[in-house]
């Protein structure tokens, strides 16, 4: 896993951004996977930003999104579809028919979670993922103790998450106590993940999901088995890393190499 390390979250946002710029730009046809909540929020505003100011055309990238509450339309102010149109569809020149997020109101939701595996397999699979975590080291909807190869799926969720929630719908009570939600093995499924987390909230979670062992009660962990994951983190939220100074040694590395500073390694160019 490469992990980098950004001094606050706008430099979190902004490096994610440019990550999936390079990729749309590469490849403008690409499967973008996509995440909702407070820490993708600036990530969306940048690559808004680059769609209007440096032409980021987005108009045959196709999405789909994560997760999705149970019982709430598409309209209602907290659903996710609606959060999405709000902070990013509604902003940029993507196609509104290649834009999926999971209908919370579907009527036979195993068929329904068959279909959506089945639209993102038809679209040669997801490219690159865009993901937070939750503060007990959950990824999308799959709470503690899911298993680290489930699909998408109907998901109950723990009182943790619908306190972190909370804050979105008012009060507890208000939240809904289901979700469907990607599962663990779909994510792994993506080409490429893209791990975000600010705050000293998510501290304990980060260094769980990257130093801590592969375990169902910290779903983010099941990251480590993927073979090109990039953790983009702010001070606060890498504070408990043990290795940091080692993380931080292989981006300066890589920088090196990017820019042909071969005499570092003590190589020659040719």
């Amino acid at each position: 896993m490469r992990v980098i390390v950004e001094r606050d979250q706008e430099g979190v946002s902004r490096r994610a951004a440019q990550f999936i710029a390079n990729l749309v730009r590469r490849r403008p046809t690409c499967v973008l996977g996509l995440a909702t909540g407070g820490t993708p929020l600036g990530t969306y505003t940048e690559l808004i930003r680059l769609h209007r100011e440096e032409n980021l055309d987005f108009s045959r990238v196709v999405t789909f999104n994560l997760d999705e509450y149970v019982g709430l339309s598409a309209t209602h102010p907290q659903s996710y579809r609606h959060f999405m149109q709000r902070h990013f569809f509604d902003h940029i020149n993507v196609d509104p028919r290649d834009t999926h997020v999971p209908d919370g109101r579907a009527l036979d939701f195993e068929a329904y979670c068959e279909q959506y595996e089945r639209m993102i397999a038809d679209e040669g699979g997801i490219d690159l993922q865009l993901l937070g975590i939750g503060s007990d080291g959950h990824i999308a909807f799959n709470e503690p103790g899911s298993s680290l190869g489930s699909r998408t799926r109907l998901k109950t969720l723990t009182e943790e998450t619908v306190r972190d929630n909370a804050r979105f719908f008012g009060s507890e009570q208000e939240v809904p106590r289901l979700a469907i939600t990607m599962g663990v093995g779909t994510i792994l499924e993506s080409r490429q993940c893209l791990l975000l987390a600010a705050g000293a909230t998510k501290a304990s979670a980060v260094r769980d999901t990257i130093e801590g062992p592969i375990t169902a009660q910290v779903t983010a962990s099941a990251l480590q088995l993927h073979r090109d994951v990039i953790a983009i983190l702010d001070e606060e939220a890498a504070r408990l890393l043990e290795r940091r100074d080692y993380y931080r040694e292989v981006e300066r590395s890589q920088a090196a190499l990017q820019e042909g500073r071969l005499g570092k390694f003590g190589l020659a160019p040719s």
